[in-house]
């Protein structure tokens, strides 16, 4: 095992696992310590003005320091007594198991940490986002229950063939837009064909309707009233420069509804708009209302459909409870109803997410196919017949029976048993020298061995996933793309070395070390570095060495002739070391 486990880790199954990675807490260099605490300093200093309330007391009751990259191992000693995790993941890992981790009450941190030239935002998840954004809130008790209810939802959404096409070209982006030295044609490229995806999508799925919920919640969110809002986005609070600009009226507030599911995002571009929820309740109540419109709790005929344009692992549950989980081919409708499914390859039964016996992946490896309805000319369904009605009808074990289904799918064959339900209701019939037919079409002929016939009149709800994990081999994640770890110079090694000498001597491991040394080497050798000076002042204006700050000062003046664009950077953190106020 990778990572420390303890209770709540203990319960994830196996597919997500192979998600978690290492945090290799040892890999982070000083200068990553110095971009987290610059962050840190300056958003604690304007979120406790911006942000709900719950976000300043939720750092401490989440282990999250200013000072110091948190440590999963000790993030999690802390959680646990809000009834959470953390787990360490290699950038973006799609959508559903992102959510299936939320519905365990476990929280997906990406570890990485955002370069320096990137301070202020990142498109990918580092562990400032996911640290410092997605932590901090969940200490409150109707936020963690909306974000695990969410997952628990969203898990379940059906997602289309381009979704994953999608997800890989943001974690593509999200990558080589952290990786030193990427060339400028390559991340242009690659945002044209995210924004190519994006307009020739089709209809939207499921998943990116309740990704999109998740994006106007629980990464840019606003709460309160459209006139006060306050943050408790996690993209916001993590992002020192779209926090500030988003309380600027150039961003319009919108009343949060459903009609959030419906208003899509890009990753790349800071967001014209934003959602206003009046509490965390109503999160919920929002939440209820799109999952009322989910194949999940609506099912029939377009609930497969939606499985069948999915191309993946899904589930249906009939009204017996029966769930047949595989991939979906094909659906006969009658009348706006299905009348008959197929899937191919793979495929498992289940009743109440636990695998029926004798109809494993093993029992049906190249599909399942079964009617789905009322018999014809009769209105008693047989889940609803008692066992005089089953006999009347010749539904009997060792009886050969004809029955023709509403829609014209008919099913003859010799009954060898059937299989009850914990009511007592008839869920499936088992027969030989069967034959099934549509019209003149066959579907099942006795030759291909025992023919298994789910009973159900309809379709009571379809979703992504199998309903037993255990059913199906999940462990098979291989993402296109891979964090890019790049090989540090010998330049490189001696900025850190400096970045670390300063950190010593305000941790008072080494207050040896000559600070006037560092600043003459940092501004001799690293002429465009602008952290390390600030960091330094810092230390000078602690110590009131006035002649040592000015010096630091005068440096930082040429690096803002040099670089205007980081000047703002700069004067922050002046401010800051001087216990001044941020003017945002």
């Amino acid at each position: 095992m990778s990572y420390e486990s303890n209770p709540i880790l203990d319960r994830l199954p196996k597919h997500l696992r192979q998600f978690i990675k290492p945090q290799n807490y040892e890999d982070y260099s000083p200068i990553d310590q110095a971009v987290w605490r610059y962050v840190m300093r300056k958003n604690v200093d304007y979120l406790s003005r911006v942000a709900h309330t719950s976000y300043l007391p939720g750092l401490s009751k989440t282990g999250i320091t200013v000072d110091h990259i948190p440590n999963m191992y000790g993030m999690n000693r802390i959680l646990k007594e809000i009834g959470w995790a953390a787990v360490a993941v290699d950038g973006f890992i799609p959508p559903a198991a992102f959510m299936e981790f939320q519905a365990y009450n476990v929280l997906v941190i990406a570890s990485d940490i955002r370069q320096l030239d990137h301070i202020e935002y990142t498109p990918a998840p580092d562990i400032i986002h996911e640290g410092a954004g997605h932590a901090p809130i969940i200490a409150n008790p109707e936020y963690a229950e909306y974000l695990r209810r969410f997952g628990e939802i969203g898990c379940k959404a059906i997602s289309s063939a381009k979704d994953y096409e999608l997800y890989e070209a943001v974690r593509h982006l999200s990558i080589i837009k952290e990786a030193p030295g990427t060339p400028p044609e390559a991340i242009t490229a690659a945002e044209e064909k995210i924004e190519s995806l994006q307009e020739n999508m089709g209809p939207p799925s499921e998943m990116a309707l309740i990704r999109n919920l998740h994006w106007w919640t629980v990464e840019y969110g606003l709460i309160g009233t459209v006139e006060d809002p306050k943050i408790y986005g996690a993209g916001l609070l993590s992002s020192i420069g779209e926090s500030s600009w988003c309380m600027t009226e150039q961003v319009k507030k919108i009343p949060y509804s459903i009609e959030a599911a419906h208003t899509a995002f890009d990753i790349t571009k800071p967001q014209p708009q934003l959602f206003v929820t009046p509490d965390f309740a109503y999160l919920s109540q929002v939440l209820e209302e799109f999952a009322g419109t989910m194949a999940l709790r609506r099912g029939g005929l377009s609930g497969l459909e939606k499985l069948i344009a999915s191309a993946a692992l899904g589930t249906v549950e009939l009204s017996t409870g029966l769930q047949i989980s595989g991939t979906f081919k094909r659906a006969i409708a009658h009348e706006g109803k299905p009348v008959y499914l197929q899937t191919e390859g793979p495929t498992a039964l289940s009743y109440r997410e636990k695998e029926l016996i004798g109809h494993s992946t093993a029992h049906h490896p190249e599909g399942f196919g079964s009617p789905v309805g009322k018999l014809k000319g009769i209105n008693l369904a047989i889940e609803d017949m008692s066992p005089r009605d089953l006999k009347a009808y010749n539904i009997y074990e060792g009886e050969r029976v004809r029955l023709e289904f509403e829609g014209g799918i008919t099913v003859e064959g010799r009954i060898i048993t059937g299989t009850r339900n914990l009511r007592g209701e008839i869920i499936l019939i088992t027969f030989e020298d069967c034959k099934v037919l549509y019209g003149d079409e066959a579907l099942f002929l006795p030759e291909w061995g025992l023919y298994h016939m789910a009973v159900g009149q309809e379709i009571r709800s379809a979703f992504n996933g199998p309903a037993d994990l255990n059913s199906f081999n999940l462990i098979s994640h291989v993402p296109q793309t891979q964090t890019i770890k790049v090989e540090k110079d010998p330049e490189r090694q001696d900025l850190e070395r400096l970045y670390g000498q300063v950190r010593q001597y305000r941790e008072g491991t080494n207050t040896t070390i000559s600070r006037n040394k560092v600043l003459k080497e940092a501004a001799t050798r690293f002429p465009e570095d602008w952290l390390l000076s600030v960091e330094l002042f810092e230390l000078a204006n602690g110590a009131r060495d006035q002649a040592f700050a000015l010096e630091i000062l005068e440096h930082l003046e040429a690096v803002k002739q040099q670089r205007p664009e980081v000047g703002h950077l700069i004067d922050d953190g002046i401010s800051l070391a001087r216990g001044q106020r941020v003017t945002y």
